[in-house]
């Protein structure tokens, strides 16, 4: 059986971008985040989009993985688009500064999620977690349970491609049995799907059995350790490169 496409999942490589620490790489995509949606438009939003094109080249993302990303909300952004657009009340028509400003909107939600893919894919889980630890390990002196967050984003990482997998098993096997889940009307179609939702979070919620009993076997206590060691000349000089571009961006 094919495996299902996750946009966005690690995929192994040699790139410049794999070869980054974790924790260097999620500073900037924090600082990448940030400068998405406070950059003034046009000429910030230009200079943020071409640290998009940029770190989409280093991590070798195609594009079209991060319309795939976009696909699931596309009819969101649609909306959203056009509830700026149109006005109602008053002299009802189309606003063009409302349509600049919805398009401005749409267009901060597809950097972020184009950073946030390029991270992902050339970032293993594990890596994540512990970068993620390695981070917030400060709070940890205010009683933060920072080992139990690191472990919750890992299995929440993991457990991403495998619902993916799990519900292309399904809909596979549904289809083999005769069900007929793209044909009909809107609402015929949503409720053929129920011959896979329902399936899908029954496995789901027995995978997660298996894992918490597994783990309270091994006695997890909540607290994991990573060895992570300095950061390198390379990773910090990345970290105050992107430093350096998100200002510049909010200050265009």
């Amino acid at each position: 059986m094919r495996r299902a496409r996750v946009p966005g999942a690690y995929a192994p490589g040699d790139t410049v971008a794999h070869r980054a620490d974790a924790r260097s790489k999620l500073i900037a995509l924090l600082i990448a985040s940030v400068a998405s949606f406070a950059a003034p438009a046009p000429w910030g939003l230009l200079l943020v989009a071409t640290g998009l094109v940029t770190a989409l080249v280093v991590s070798k993302t195609s594009p079209a993985t991060v319309l795939m990303g976009l696909r699931p909300a596309a009819l969101i952004l649609a909306l959203s688009v056009l509830s700026n657009a149109i006005v109602l009340v008053g002299q009802p028509g189309l606003s063009t500064d409302g349509l600049a400003r919805g398009i401005t909107v749409v267009c901060r939600i597809v950097l972020v999620v184009g950073f946030a893919l390029s991270f992902s894919s050339t970032t293993a889980p594990p890596a994540i977690a512990d970068a993620l630890a390695a981070l917030i390990s400060p709070l940890r002196r205010l009683g933060v349970p920072v080992g139990s967050i690191a472990t919750t984003a890992s299995v929440a990482l993991r457990f991403i491609p495998l619902t993916a997998e799990e519900a292309d098993r399904i809909r596979c096997a549904q289809r083999a049995r005769g069900a007929r889940l793209d044909e009909g009307g809107p609402l015929r179609r949503l409720s053929s799907w129920g011959q896979v939702l329902v399936p899908l979070v029954v496995s789901l919620f027995r995978r997660a059995d298996e894992l918490a009993s597994a783990m309270c076997d091994r006695c997890y206590l909540g607290e994991q350790t990573a060895l992570l060691g300095p950061l390198g000349a390379c990773d910090r000089a990345l970290i105050l490169l992107v430093a350096a571009w998100g200002v510049a961006s909010l200050l265009l």
